[in-house]
């Protein structure tokens, strides 16, 4: 079994409001899950108004391709939120029994 694992940090440029953040956050995840099998949520920069942190993860039998499909969901993250900026992101790929 391989675990997949990504946090990818991104910089809201024009967001103004907290709210405004929960909402860009809310329709990242709802997207990803819909055209993803991965679990995504925000780990870290809480308070932040212009900063977000998503983790995401995936389990698969082939190292390749849990690295595949997490390369995917950055690449659609970065082109379906043209007000957000990514700023990097990091994949892991962890072996387990």
């Amino acid at each position: 079994m391989n675990i997949g694992v990504c946090k990818v940090r991104l910089r809201l440029p024009e967001n103004e409001t907290l709210k405004g953040k929960r909402q860009t956050l809310r329709s990242i995840t709802e997207r990803v899950k819909n055209r993803f099998n991965v679990s995504i949520a925000e780990v870290d920069d809480h308070d932040l108004w212009q900063m977000l942190a998503l983790g995401i993860t995936c389990v698969s039998t082939s190292p390749q391709h849990a690295n595949e499909m997490l390369s995917k969901v950055v690449a659609f993250i970065e082109l379906c939120r043209f007000d957000a900026e990514m700023l990097d992101y990091e994949i892991e790929i962890l072996h387990a029994l």
